[in-house]
Parts: C-alpha cells; structure tokens; sequence
C-alpha cells in the first residue's frame, strides 16, 4: 500500500518528468507496432502519446489565444506535431506520425528540463523559509511554554538552547554565545553575541544557552523582511523581459505567416511536390519558435536574484539587478551609512597621575543613570570595568551631570561648567580638547572632588569597512563616489578625506538630497543612493538604484528601496555591481545564441537536411542551454 502512495506522491511532485516518461513509453511502443506491421494498434497507442505530452501545451496555447487573442509557442508546436500527424496519415507514411509524437515528447523533455533548472533558482529562497521556527519557549510565570511564533508579544522573554535556531529577532538579557549568521547576512565566521546585543531570527545559536527579549513584532523580524523581498523579487518582470514578452507575441505572428507562405508558394516558384513543402513548412514552424529567446532572461535575473540574497543582498526585482550593473556614479549618506550611526567612545586623555580606567568608572557611575546618547557611549565603553551607580544625581541640561560616588562628589560634562567650581583646567587636556574639537568630536569632562580626572571623546565611527568598500567601487570603475549629509561641512571633508570619497554636500535637508540626485542623474545618467533613515527615502526613491542599509535602516528607507543589504555591510555594494555587470553580460551571450541557433535551423531547413525530430531536438536543445547558461549566476 506505502508503495503506490509514494509513487502517486513522486509522479504529482514530478508531474512534467512523469508526463514526459509516459509518452515516451508510448511513443516506443507505438513506434514498436510500426515496426512488427501492427498499423492498427500503432494508431491507437500514438494519438495517446500525443494527449498525454500534448494537452497541458495545447490547453494553454488555446486559452491564451481565446483570452489574450495572442499566438504563443505552445500552439505552435502543437500545430506543428498535428501536421505531421496529418501528412502522415494523407501519404500513408506512419513514421510521420512519429515524427510528431517525437516532437511533442522533446516539447515535454525540455518543459520538464526547464522546470527541475529552475527548481535549482528556487532552492536558495526555499531554503530561507526553512530557517524559520513555528514556536519558541517563553518564559511565563517562572515556567517555559512552548507559544507559536505569531503569538509572541512585546517583551516576551525566550529561552534558546544551544543548537537551536533563533525564533525571532531579539536582545540578549542573558548569557554569552556564538551565532552562526551565514544564511541571513552572509557572514561565513560565527559572530559573539553577549548581554545588549540584538540577534536575527533564523540564525543558528553556538554552545551557550540565551535569554532573550521580544522587542519587535515577529514579522518585523529582519528574516521575515528577506523573505516578503525576495517574493517579491520573483513576481516582477524586468523591463527587457517586458520587451521580449512583446516581441514574441509580433514575432509569433509573423512565423505563422511566414509559414503559411512556405506551404503554398514552394510548388510554385521552387517545383517542390506538396508533401515536401508541407513537411518543410511544418519544420520551420518549429525551428523558428522563439523559446530559446523567451528563456534567455528571467532564468539569468532569478539566478542573480538568489545568489544575492545567499549573499545577504537582497534585489526587490530583476530590473534592479540589471539597472546596478550599469551603475556609473553612487552617492551615500553619511550618518548610519559611512559611519555607525551610533556615538562610541574614540579616547580617553586621563590627568597626571589617573588611569583611563579610572576616568572611565567615574564617568559611567554618573552617567549609568542617564537617558543621553553620550551617556549611553561612556556606559558602553566602561562595561568590562568595576562600578556602582552614583547617587544624588543631578542633571544640568546642556552642561553636564553630577552626583556622589564612593562619599565624593563627581561631574561629567562641559570644560565650562567644570571651570565655574575648578579655576584652573591643565594646561595639556586643554590643547587636547581643542584638537579634538577641530576633529568634530565631543569631549566630555571628568571631575572627582574638585579634580580633573581627564577628558573623554566621543564621535560617531566610520565604519571599517567603508573606505575598503569605496576603494573597491573605484576600482570596478565607478566614476564619482559622492557623500550627502545633513552634517556641516569641517566633519563632512574630514571624514570624506580619511575614507576616499570624491565629493561632498553638506548641511542638507532631505530635500536638498533629491535635488543632487537629479542633477547628478543628468551627468551621469545611471545613479545609486545608499542610505538608511527617513531623510534619505526621497534620495533612496529618485535614484535609479536606491540601497537601503537592512540593520540600520528605517522602516521607511527599507520600502523605498531597490536593494537592502541585510548584514549593512558596504562591501557588498561591489558584490551587486559586479553581480549585476554578471547578469547583463550573460543575457547578451543568451541572446546572441538563441537568436544565431534560430538562423541557423532555419538556414539548414531551407537546405533540405534535417527531419522533424532532428529540427525539434535543436530548438529544444538551445533552449535547455540558454536556461542552463542563466542558472551559472547561482555561482559566485
């Protein structure tokens, strides 16, 4: 019983292999009969060949017609097998006949070939919904309870073991690990993760158990992001398929005419009998279909789609894909994009005869208790350091803050605001502090019981990788790498000069920003915009590619965008510049070789030396390679 069910299951998973197999044995048989002289059951077994690979192709070359009053490849094929048959039957040459159940079957071959070629381009996006958990086990009431992820709320606290997946985006509030994130950013090295970091549902938890927060809804989580894209990705059609599509239905029209002409004017004007020309015409009909040439993009743009997305780029549709590689000029954002977004502490200048470490516990005790960027930076910075919060705390909004630790009192805060209870500053934190001022960093002040401990730091960091990213682009020839800000000018060039940046504007409003990506469009036609907050989603939706930053961007950024990369990894701009250029030169090779092959048939159908099955295994053949051809931007 277990056998028949899984061979019911296997033909219904399988269902164009299982329909190609079936005509093929019936094709055999029939063509068997033929040769024992059994011309009765031979005309019964090969019009059921026919019905079995024909009527799914001829059920949709029919409703296309009726609907869309559009001929398309299928009918003619259809048509083609069914002229044959005709032939065969008018001149009593059953072999004929064969012939057309060969061409269906090779139709039905090449469906089933396409189909598992394509099941290849699925596998990568299939393998992300893999990734997704159905529950997680929450802590309630001091017991854990298995509760389906769509149920989960805000503030939920989850409990993940070591080897499970992450069930859903999350802050660690215990315990110590390592994740492997390759399948969501494409970081092949485990990443730590510690108490206050954020993890990303999908990921795969090391050898340390974790306590986590819900802190947004679970499909807001950034793996359920990557998925809507990518479906959506799939269901767009790139301009140059559009324009394809088009083609085909003119060029459909033009076969069918041009093979009319062929079956009648031959006898005529080249003396051939009418058998031959039926027979020629009926070939042509299949040699000049233009399936080669529907296939030579949307395969091509799919592979780039999902090799991307293994990549943790991820394409909305195939036009973008296209468009990136064209990509002449790139103009980024600053804040959140070139640098982190996110205030750290650069250095710390302690006094004469003070650590940095202790200049450090000072600040953090105080500033533990504040809701202020900076403060937060100083708390960041001091976490590996011995400290207790300070008491007594007192805030002067746009000076500082002071309170009491370990029975003295302590301030953090503006060189002012330490001089109005300390008289004289030393002399070399001065100069320091103004050098660091110079380089647009905030420095704050440290006093213990009327002491300067030392001053500290605080900037906003350039990413690592920006400068190797934007050397990287440079180097593809990108012609002009562009910076936009809302920053003056003194931090703009500073930063622009440290990491090779061509040009800058600065002080602008988001506004401003559109404005510079239209003129820059003028200039160099082709134009890409990485951002990542609000102010850029005007510039993101001007520009001919918009890229959006997955981690750091905003939910608005991340819809007005063309490209997200997941992991906010600004070397992977050159990943879809190159994989873009990939994609643009593989479909022009197709191309060129759907278009040549057809001609080629043709031209060898004219000379009189090929034969229906012969015509019929080249026009598939080229097909079948053409989608193979795209399905090599699988590779990286």
């Amino acid at each position: 019983m277990l056998y028949p069910l899984r061979l019911f299951q296997l033909a219904k998973t399988h269902s164009k292999a299982f329909v190609a197999l079936l005509c093929g044995c019936l094709l055999l048989f029939g063509w068997i009969a033929l040769q024992f002289g059994w011309t009765g059951l031979a005309l019964l077994i090969l019009p059921a060949a026919y019905v079995t690979g024909g009527y799914e192709s001829a059920r949709e070359g029919l409703t296309t017609l009726v609907k869309e009053k559009e001929l398309d490849v299928d009918l003619l094929m259809i048509v083609a097998a069914l002229g044959a048959a005709g032939l065969g039957l008018w001149r009593q040459e059953y072999y004929l006949i064969v012939d057309g159940a060969a061409l269906i079957l090779i139709f039905a071959l090449s469906g089933a070939l396409e189909d598992y070629a394509m099941q290849r381009t699925d596998r990568s996006i299939r393998s992300l919904m893999s990734l997704t958990s159905d529950t997680a086990q929450v802590l309630r009431s001091g017991t854990e309870a298995s509760v389906p992820i769509d149920q989960l709320e805000l503030g939920d606290q989850i409990v993940v073991k070591p080897g499970e997946l992450i069930p859903t985006d999350g802050l660690i509030l215990e315990g110590f690990s390592t994740l492997n994130q390759a399948a969501i950013t494409g970081e092949s090295i485990p990443v730590e993760k510690t108490i206050g970091d954020e993890v990303f549902a999908g990921t795969l938890n090391g050898n340390g158990a974790l306590k986590l927060k819900v802190h947004q809804p679970p499909e807001s989580s950034l793996l359920r992001r990557v998925i809507r894209l990518v479906e959506q990705a799939q269901t767009k059609t790139p301009p140059s398929q559009q324009f394809i599509e088009r083609f085909e239905h003119g060029y459909a029209r033009v076969i069918v005419v041009v093979g009319i002409l062929l079956a009648v004017l031959p006898p005529f004007l080249l003396h051939w009998s009418w058998e031959t020309t039926i027979y020629r015409a009926l070939i042509f009909l299949v040699v000049a279909s233009p399936c080669a040439l529907m296939a030579a993009i949307m395969p091509t743009l799919l592979s780039g789609i999902a090799n991307g997305a293994r990549q943790g780029i991820l394409f909305k549709n195939g036009a973008q894909l296209e468009r990136i590689g064209k990509v002449r000029a790139i103009a980024f954002d600053k804040t959140g994009t070139l640098t982190t977004g996110q205030l750290q502490v650069c250095q710390v200048i302690p006094a004469v005869g003070v650590s940095s470490s202790e200049v450090l516990q000072v600040a953090a005790a105080l500033e533990s208790g504040s809701e202020h960027p900076i403060g937060a930076a100083i708390v960041q910075a001091a976490q590996a350091l011995d400290w207790s919060r300070a008491t007594d705390v007192q805030a002067y909004p746009g000076q500082g803050i002071a309170g009491s630790w370990r029975k003295q009192s302590v301030f953090v805060g503006t060189a002012a605001k330490v001089n109005q209870s300390i008289a004289d500053l030393p002399v070399e934190l001065v100069q320091f502090a103004d050098s660091l001022e110079q380089d647009r960093k905030t420095v704050v002040w440290v006093a213990q019981a009327q002491q300067v401990m030392g001053i500290i730091a605080i900037a906003d960091q350039v990413r690592p990788e920006a400068a190797r990213a934007i050397a990287q682009l440079k180097k593809l020839g990108i012609e002009q790498i562009i910076m936009l800000t809302g920053d003056n000018q003194r931090t703009a060039h500073s930063i622009a000069q440290a990491i090779g940046v061509d040009q800058v504007y600065a002080e602008l409003l988001p506004e401003d920003k559109l404005h510079i990506i239209r003129q820059l469009q003028t200039q160099y036609k082709t134009v890409a915009m990485v951002g990542d907050g609000i102010n850029d989603a005007p510039a993101l939706a001007q520009a001919s590619v918009g890229i959006a930053m997955g981690v750091a961007g905003s939910d608005v950024a991340l819809e007005t965008a063309d490209i997200v990369l997941v992991a906010d990894r600004l070397e992977k701009i050159a990943v879809a510049v190159k994989l873009g250029r990939r994609s643009h030169r593989v479909v022009k090779q197709n191309i060129v070789f759907a278009l040549g092959f057809i001609v080629l048939l043709i031209a060898v159908n004219f000379a009189g030396n090929i034969t229906l099955p012969l015509g019929v295994i080249g026009h598939e053949g080229s097909t079948v390679l053409v989608i193979l051809s795209g399905l090599r931007l699988l590779r990286n």
